[in-house]
């Protein structure tokens, strides 16, 4: 395992146990995100939400900025909210579930901590690309 992966989840572990234990970290699947002809990479965890996600995989999707803190989109059917934690206190970087809207939150600034948030994964490298005014068309693939 890379050094630096090995240590991301070695946060990412750490961040468990503040929040409850809702993220598995043994299984996580790599994402990469094409915004702009630009590649941000992600990792996703190991739980009901992520694996939904995943298997609707190759897809491009018009993200809205919404608040200025997060690029988000609303599917016509819902992501699973199964195991929806009481609260997430999402950061920069955090790839999430609104589980009322069952859509996607990609969070570009941390935010306060919120009812309703599943965690899905992380930004790993790339963030900026989110960091724009207005809305982003990206297309999320699982890495070949």
């Amino acid at each position: 395992m890379k050094p630096i992966l090995f240590s991301l989840l070695c946060l990412l572990a750490i961040n468990c146990n503040s929040q409850n234990d809702i993220i598995t970290n043994t299984n996580i699947t790599e994402i990469k995100i094409t915004i702009n002809g630009k590649i941000a990479k992600a990792i996703l965890y190991d739980n009901p939400t992520s694996k939904d996600f995943i298997s609707r995989l190759p897809l491009t999707l018009e993200l809205e900025d919404f608040n200025r803190i997060e690029k988000i989109f609303m599917f016509s059917e819902k992501l699973s909210d199964e195991n929806t934690p009481a609260h997430y206190k999402p950061s920069a970087g955090d790839i999430t579930c609104y589980a009322p809207w069952g859509s996607l939150a990609i969070f570009y600034k941390d935010f306060r901590n919120s009812k309703g948030l599943i965690p899905m994964g992380i930004i790993t490298s790339g963030l900026e690309l989110f960091r724009v005014d207005g809305n982003v068309t990206a297309k999320f693939e699982k890495f070949d």
